[in-house]
C-alpha cells in the first residue's frame, strides 16, 4: 500500500475579478503558506462552501440545478470538448503601426 495518495482533479481556467485589496491579500496569504494564489483561492472557496450550512441546504434543493453559469471559463484542448477560436482583442490604448497609419494589417 502506498504511503501517499495523490488525487488528481480536473482543473479549468476561469477569469474572475477581485478587489485590489483582496488580490493583494491572496498574494500575501500565498506567500505566507508557501503556496500559489490558485491554491489559496481554491482552498478558501472549499472552506466557505463546506462551512456554510445554508449553502449546503441550497445544494440539496432543486433550485441549485437550474443556475445560469456566470463564471467565464477558458476552454483549452480537452479531448471531447469543442474548441472555441480565440478572439484577438487589442490592448486598451494600443494600436498597431499599420492601423495608426491607415494601412491594412
Amino acid at each position: 500500500m502506498p504511503l501517499l495518495e495523490v488525487i488528481q482533479s480536473r482543473q479549468i481556467t476561469a477569469f474572475v475579478r477581485f478587489d485590489e485589496t483582496n488580490a493583494t491579500l491572496v498574494d500575501q496569504y500565498a506567500a505566507f503558506i508557501h503556496a500559489t494564489a490558485d491554491d489559496v483561492v481554491n482552498k478558501a472557496l472549499n472552506y466557505v462552501f463546506a462551512k456554510d450550512r445554508d449553502f449546503q441546504d441550497y445544494l440539496k434543493s432543486s433550485d441549485s440545478r437550474y443556475v445560469i453559469p456566470t463564471l467565464r471559463i477558458r476552454r483549452t484542448g480537452v479531448p471531447g470538448e469543442p474548441r472555441s477560436k480565440p478572439v484577438a482583442k487589442p490592448l486598451a490604448g494600443v494600436e498597431s503601426i499599420e492601423s495608426a497609419r491607415g494601412m491594412k494589417p
